[in-house]
């Protein structure tokens, strides 16, 4: 493909996909199946998996079953994938509001697209195919695929396989922006997804809509044009 002199990167979760359309409903059952198993007691903790959606599957579950040991919450992990696959491919899935007409324009301007995820592969590639998004993204990063710490880590990797030479990331929590900041990258922070206002506040620029995003010239911010 040769160098890329320009790219927008997007998170997934939060910022294209409206994951509370799925996960809610997963995670029941998911832990309905670990309370048959004896494995859990207690009300399902969705709140609390919505306040920490977006971090590393591994630390998603230390925090939902800190007491379990590490193979319950493996098993959990991969109990709850398949669930929110299942909802996925069931059609439960949304979008947000104009994102699809966004992704269209951004792309026939020429711009090429990608998205950098904490979430594992198999679930981006359920969304992927729900939505035909392979329509506008190049590609899909995962931590998973690639077997990396933290999201810094995969947007660095993301940017060295494709030789990007500048660009902007977008997404909805601290992650996105502190991906985007320590690779040099413009950010642009959403605030319809699972943020609050103190995780955004470094964003270089906060969107109420993903809609906004048509209304800007992206390659002009980030060369200061």
């Amino acid at each position: 493909m040769g160098k890329i002199p320009f790219a927008v990167i997007f998170d997934m979760d939060g910022t294209l996909f409206q994951t509370e359309t799925v996960l809610v409903p997963a995670l029941h059952k998911t832990f309905d199946r670990l309370r048959r198993e004896g494995l859990w007691q207690g009300d399902t903790p969705v709140r609390e998996y919505l306040r920490i959606l977006g971090a590393p599957v591994l630390e998603v579950w230390r925090r939902l079953m800190p007491e379990a040991d590490e193979a319950v919450r493996g098993r959990a992990a991969e109990w709850f994938l398949d669930d929110i696959i299942a909802e996925i491919e069931q059609g439960n899935g949304r979008l947000y509001p104009d994102v699809l007409t966004t992704l269209a324009a951004l792309a026939d301007q020429g711009i090429p697209l990608f998205v950098a995820s904490n979430g594992r592969q198999r679930y981006l590639d359920a969304i992927r195919t729900a939505f035909q998004l392979e329509r506008y993204f190049i590609d899909f990063y995962s931590l998973d695929r690639f077997s990396l710490p933290s999201k810094s880590a995969l947007v660095k990797q993301l940017l060295n396989d494709y030789e990007i030479e500048r660009a902007v990331m977008v997404g909805d929590r601290r992650s996105d922006i502190e991906a985007a900041k320590d690779n040099g990258l413009w950010t642009i922070g959403c605030r319809f997804g699972f943020a609050n206002d103190e995780e955004l506040r470094e964003a270089d620029i906060v969107i109420q809509r993903f809609g906004e995003l048509s209304r800007l010239n992206l390659p002009s911010l980030v060369s200061g044009e």
